[in-house]
């Protein structure tokens, strides 16, 4: 059984249908790249797994337990337990400004889970260890480059223990030389057999680390496989096109 199943997921803003029967699965330990053009539904389809929107109509299953099911959603507390197992990390840090590094991290665990702060110390150091900012517990967000505050930020999701993380375009409001030092992360991730989506216009990090890859566009998912051979032997027009667009 996949760890996330998708079917015939739709959604619609007023008029205008952004995802059109999505469907797919992603495997324990997989780490799916999501590409495509902008406005063809994948952080839409990215927050929807989060429950940050709600889709009109499929079925969404986490760890075989419906979040919704044929567009009826499963009851409050099932919702808020399913969310607990996904984690997702935002194009923008949404760090709060008025908190240190390391009250950023522990807010949510004490809000949702009501864990101490003498629990949560051991695990924030981990943490920030694990991103590279073991030195930044103690500054505030305005004291951090953009690439040190995404990776503030994906040590946040990691404060939740999820078993899913899902990243927005991680580094599209980085600048080219910080990019790499959250990509270097997410690898780190990959490695240690975390189960990950990542929507990312990063062609390379998608062939390297990513297992299967995704091409959305206009609300579809149009073509899916091995990364390697999606983005370099592609079978269908669009994705050509957006290829030879992106990579030149």
């Amino acid at each position: 059984m996949a760890l996330i199943e998708v079917t015939d997921m739709r959604k619609s803003f007023g008029e205008t249908e952004v995802l059109k029967q999505i469907t797919f699965t992603v495997e324990k330990n997989e780490v799916v790249a999501v590409i495509g053009p902008s406005g063809s539904g994948k952080s839409t389809m990215l927050r929807s797994l989060a429950h940050l929107e709600e889709i009109e109509g499929g079925t969404i299953r986490i760890g075989g337990q419906a979040l919704v099911e044929n567009g009826d959603y499963a009851k409050p507390a099932d919702i808020r337990t399913i969310g607990r197992r996904i984690g997702m990390v935002f194009q923008h840090f949404n760090l709060f400004p008025h908190m240190t590094v390391k009250q950023n991290l522990a807010l949510a665990p004490r809000l949702v889970k009501g864990e101490p702060k003498e629990k949560l110390a051991g695990r924030i150091t981990e943490l920030l260890a694990k991103v590279g900012l073991a030195d930044k517990a103690d500054a505030y967000p305005a004291n951090l480059s953009g690439g040190q505050k995404q990776r503030v930020a994906i040590a946040r999701a990691l404060m939740m223990e999820p078993e899913i993380l899902l990243f927005d375009e991680p580094t599209s409001a980085l600048d080219p030389e910080l990019t790499g030092e959250v990509l270097a992360v997410i690898k780190k991730l990959a490695e240690e057999e975390m189960t990950m989506i990542v929507v990312t216009h990063e062609m390379s990090f998608a062939k390297d680390v990513a297992s299967k890859a995704l091409f959305m566009a206009d609300g579809h998912i149009v073509e899916e496989g091995d990364p390697a051979v999606l983005l370099t032997n592609p079978t269908q027009e669009r994705t050509k096109a957006f290829l030879a667009r992106t990579l030149g």
